[in-house]
């Protein structure tokens, strides 16, 4: 009898610690949560969310750590994304990551729009659903195309997003007023909400000594982002759609007639152009890029007050413009081998899922986050207006253009291609190159980067 009652007890000692050892932690065998919680970035816009809204930070140490209130350490590793830095450095850390000390190991990494596809797999990133436990209910309120492009082809979720980037054009409002004599947002519409109205208004800026768009790149995303299919097809063929070739021609129409200054996208003479002393009517931006960029770039003196007299703030407005895109995105994921499943999931699920916390990141840095229900309530608010926008409500234009966001057409060669194409035919919309010049260019950049691709004949000069 003793003995039976003994076996018994040990088989329910063994239960109770299988349950203490994946209870909370995502279906995951870890004999304890680790000390350190190792992040990956390219920039230090989720290191700055996450300081300010996740409810477990305390305090930023002197080594650029983070404390938790638990105790935990958070380590982040930030590496540009310039050249695809960001992915190689990614790479060889996850291809490390079973060999890594505890300290090391990679917990959580992002990845954006151009190459979610690649790292939200089973490769590389938990399951949020099935070993993170993260119930689908909790992720319902998430608009529906930021779970889809994580999604990977058995159907599981691999990563989460605090933001949808539906993309906007920003103006200035003085110099609409000017050349338009409106900056009524509906009116300003109403002149460029076709490519052919947009070119029309871009040869009235000119006939007053203003430029149309900053450079060559300004358009990209809103001709790319309406693709009719992928860049890459099943048999590894680069597919060049005809709405790269309309931005290859309006770019080199806008060079040729002056209706741009030649610059290149996150240049010196690009951001100085969104200052006061900048010629330039408006700007592609998503979500992200309005406040995280055009705000900044703005400002006279960015160590001053956000407020009216300091450069141009309060002198942007936005509008839908020609076409529908998005622009980015940041996704969080679980990496595979994380020793923190626990802290991992409550990261994911207080900056993505939790609805009061996303309204306070919209209210308080004008991020367009992830949840429905918190931007309808802001949208639909009489009360609520960007000051550094006029006053104007930018959530229900975005609220509006989220809704038309498709992401199916993405594959894991979207970064390498666009940034390829755009470098490729600078000295094309320059004058100093030919088409068929800047073409070739355009093969020896992207093959050198991902050699097992096709190309197809030379394509004719868009006309």
């Amino acid at each position: 009898m003793f003995k039976k009652v003994f076996v018994s007890l040990l088989v329910l000692f063994a239960a109770v610690l299988l349950v203490a050892c994946t209870d909370n932690t995502g279906g995951l065998s870890v004999d304890a949560e680790g000390d350190t919680l190792v992040i990956r970035v390219w920039n230090d816009e989720f290191i700055g969310r996450f300081r300010s809204f996740y409810p477990g930070y305390v305090k930023t140490n002197t080594d650029n750590t983070d404390l938790l209130d638990d105790g935990t350490i958070v380590k982040w590793i930030q590496v540009a994304n310039d050249q695809n830095g960001y992915q190689i450095a990614l790479d060889t850390a996850l291809a490390n990551q079973a060999t890594a000390a505890a300290n090391d190991k990679i917990d959580i990494f992002l990845i954006e729009a151009d190459y979610a596809t690649k790292y939200a797999n089973d490769l590389y990133a938990l399951d949020v659903v099935n070993d993170l436990k993260i119930r689908e209910s909790a992720l319902a309120d998430q608009y529906q195309y930021t779970k889809d492009i994580v999604t990977d082809a058995s159907g599981k979720l691999r990563a989460v997003s605090w933001q949808a980037t539906p993309g906007l054009f920003a103006y200035r409002a003085d110099i609409a007023r000017e050349v338009l004599g409106t900056d009524d947002p509906v009116q300003v519409q109403a002149k460029i909400n076709t490519w052919a109205k947009f070119d029309t208004v871009a040869a009235q800026m000119k006939t007053e000594s203003y430029k149309m768009l900053s450079g060559y790149d300004d358009a990209y995303r809103a001709f790319s982002n309406n693709v009719s299919g992928k860049w890459v097809d099943e048999n590894n063929n680069v597919v060049v759609d005809q709405q790269i070739l309309n931005w290859i021609k309006q770019t080199k129409s806008y060079s040729t007639n002056g209706y741009n200054n030649g610059n290149g996208l996150w240049s010196d003479g690009w951001q100085s152009d969104q200052g006061i002393e900048g010629d330039v009517f408006g700007f592609f931006y998503s979500t992200w890029g309005i406040n995280f960029t055009l705000l900044g770039n703005s400002l006279s003196n960015p160590d001053a007050p956000k407020q009216l007299g300091n450069g141009l703030f309060g002198e942007y407005r936005v509008v839908q413009g020609p076409a529908s895109y998005y622009w980015g995105g940041t996704w969080i994921v679980g990496a595979k081998g994380t020793d923190n499943p626990t802290l991992v999931k409550d990261v994911m699920l207080k900056l993505t899922a939790n609805p009061v916390i996303a309204e306070k990141i919209t209210r308080d840095v004008e991020d367009y986050t992830n949840n429905k229900s918190a931007m309808t309530k802001i949208a639909t608010d009489p009360n609520y207006g960007s000051a550094f926008l006029g006053g104007q409500n930018h959530i229900a234009l975005f609220t509006s253009a989220a809704q038309n966001i498709d992401m199916s057409n993405a594959s894991p060669y979207d970064q390498g291609l666009n940034e390829g194409i755009q470098t490729a035919f600078k000295d094309y919309f320059a004058g100093t190159s030919s088409f068929t010049q800047a073409w070739t260019r355009f093969k020896e950049i992207v093959s050198e980067k991902y050699p097992e691709l096709n190309f197809p004949t030379t394509p004719a000069e868009p006309q």
